[in-house]
């Protein structure tokens, strides 16, 4: 398996946020692009910030079913844990295995080092476009205040 690609960042939206335009999202803050059928799987940066430094990951394991949508992991810092939600159905390919030893990948490189699993894509769920992802972002520290 190669590994995930290494995405140009480009601004989006208004917020002024830093977020891949090639990619595509979940409300719950997952990225996933997909070359020839499969896709590779992360975190964004807004997730990997929420959550501060994160410690441990548990993964789908490679060959299992994720279903979009659906709890397939969990992901924990030092001060928080958040289910992983697949953003697509699909046979998991391959986990990362960098993150094994280190997990703070993610926060350092969430669209780059820091991806997470690799999958066949059969069906994905409604992904959101890097605008409106960048607005969804928006809102939601909008949220926070």
């Amino acid at each position: 398996m190669s590994s995930a690609p290494r995405p140009s960042v480009e601004p989006a939206g208004e917020s002024g946020a830093s977020i891949p335009r090639h990619l595509r999202y979940t409300w719950d803050h997952e990225w996933l692009v997909v070359d020839e059928g499969n896709a590779t799987v992360g975190i964004t940066a807004f997730a990997a910030k929420a959550l501060g430094d994160v410690v441990h990951l548990r993964l789908p394991e490679v060959g299992s079913w994720v279903e979009a949508g659906e709890s397939c992991g969990r992901i924990e810092s030092r001060t928080a844990a958040s289910g992983l939600y697949a953003p697509a159905s699909g046979r998991v390919l391959e986990v990362n295995p960098a993150l094994t030893d280190d997990p703070g990948v993610v926060n350092a490189a969430p669209y780059t080092g820091g991806w997470l699993f690799r999958l066949r894509v059969e069906n994905i769920a409604g992904a959101l476009t890097a605008d409106a992802y960048a607005a969804h972002c928006a809102h939601t520290e909008g949220d926070r205040r």
